[in-house]
């Protein structure tokens, strides 16, 4: 019976189903929209029932797929939970932290020298990367402070910093737009139409005209160089609260019509079920919940 199962299909289909979006598995399992939407006819054809109704935005479970999808997460839930108690236990005064280069630079690292000195027995590794590491499946990971709008089913979430958008720049720079309009001359961190998106939003909220790509525009990859940048006075940046508070109380940047502000995602620290109970990992969750709390 079980060499029978579609085990790859089952995966595809709860990643699907939790998300209501094949493009979301997609991401999710690092396949393509057409390889998920592949996996889920082929467990279809295995049952020999729909799973999923596609709607506008995105899809929605049948009732036969609503109750495949609570065996199938629970099953896996209960695997995840037994792979992470055989793991060993990990060094006891030792923990790794995964994050953004963006999130580490401009927010994490400043604030660690509070957790060293509140826990000096403790050694943390910064592992800064663009990539999501599998909490349920890298062992050598103790905490993930990830960067979405969404949830994370299967994990613990410990705790969650929220953010907004604002417009920022040079204390020169911002004196000199006066009550005019600010120039749109912008430092680039964020690619594609969620950073044109962001600039639309902020304008309309702002009752600016209309935004448009402006014709000088210094593009960087990395958000804690594009700060860097609006600092040494390059032009304004759409940018989250959280990345630049520590420049905004320095007096660096300051806000740009500072009662504007655009609705942003969270960083929410993460772990595998039961990693929380580590003393190391215990101990930096619940530092970190109170600088969240500190910062909200």
């Amino acid at each position: 019976m079980f060499a029978t199962l579609p085990v790859t299909a089952l995966r595809t289909f709860e990643a699907a189903a939790r998300l209501r979006s094949f493009k979301l598995a997609a991401v999710e399992l690092a396949v393509t929209a057409t390889a998920v939407s592949h996996q889920v006819k082929a467990l279809e054809r295995h049952v020999g029932v729909a799973l999923f109704e596609r709607v506008p935005r995105g899809v929605r479970l049948t009732d036969a797929g609503g109750r495949l999808f609570a065996r199938v997460h629970g099953a896996l839930l209960d695997v995840a939970q037994t792979l992470d108690d055989l793991r060993p236990a990990p060094a006891s005064g030792a923990l790794t932290v995964s994050t953004t280069h963006s999130f580490a630079a401009l927010w994490l690292v400043p604030r660690l020298g509070r957790f060293y000195e509140a826990h000096p027995q403790y050694q943390l590794r910064l592992n800064a990367s663009a990539e999501s590491v599998d909490l349920l499946q890298d062992a050598s990971v103790d905490v993930a402070v990830r960067y979405s709008r969404r949830q994370y089913p299967g994990l613990h979430a410990a705790c969650t910093l929220q953010e907004w958008f604002g417009v920022y720049g040079a204390p020169a720079l911002v004196a000199r737009q006066g009550r005019r309009a600010p120039a749109l001359v912008t430092v680039r961190w964020r690619d594609s139409l969620l950073y044109e998106q962001g600039w639309r939003d902020w304008c309309e909220a702002a009752g600016l005209p209309a935004w448009r790509r402006p014709a000088a525009e210094h593009a960087y990859d990395e958000e804690h160089y594009a700060l860097q940048a609006a600092i040494a006075g390059q032009g304004l940046v759409l940018a989250s609260s959280v990345m630049v508070s520590d420049s905004v109380d320095a007096g660096t940047l300051v806000a740009c019509r500072p009662q504007v502000r655009v609705a942003g995602a969270a960083y929410t620290a993460l772990c595998a079920p039961g990693r929380e109970r580590h003393p190391p990992v215990k101990a930096f969750l619940a530092w970190l919940g109170r600088e969240f709390e500190a910062q909200a």
